[in-house]
């Protein structure tokens, strides 16, 4: 048994993954179509025997890479990350979504266990702490930059 990658059609990762997953093979264990993989997806299998034969009548899955992934290859796709990674505190951001869409603003604080951020609006009178969920807010200036 191993993980193997299967080589597809650019942008038809979805697609080949779930005619992958809705065929009821019992060799056939999990599928995995992350989005940051483009052109592949990942499928858990007893042997690329069983996968091949899957994949005759699949259309847009091209060929299987030669040789097995091992889960500690593959893990980084299993836990998303967080929206809040890569922001830091006094960055200036651009609020996306909300009440505040448009608003410019400076990180106050970050709750990464929340995935979300306390920013300050700039144009404010007074200053008024605002949290936002960090898929919320874009970074448009960063000190570490």
């Amino acid at each position: 048994m191993g993980i193997f990658a299967v080589k597809t059609t650019a942008s038809q990762e979805r697609t080949v993954a779930d005619m992958i997953a809705s065929r009821e093979e019992d060799e056939v264990h999990a599928v995995l179509a992350p989005d940051s993989l483009t052109s592949y997806v990942m499928v858990e299998a007893d042997n690329n025997a069983v996968l091949e034969r899957v994949m005759d009548e699949i259309p847009h899955a091209r060929s299987i890479v030669p040789g097995k992934s091992s889960l500690t290859e593959v893990e980084h796709f299993l836990s998303p990350t967080p929206d809040v990674e890569g922001i830091a505190e006094s960055d200036i951001v651009e609020l996306i979504a909300g009440p505040f869409k448009g608003e410019k603003a400076r990180v106050q604080r970050i709750d990464e266990g929340k995935d979300q951020v306390t920013v300050e609006l700039y144009e404010a009178t007074v200053p008024i702490p605002v949290t936002v969920r960090g898929d919320q807010i874009r970074v448009l200036d960063s000190d570490e930059r």
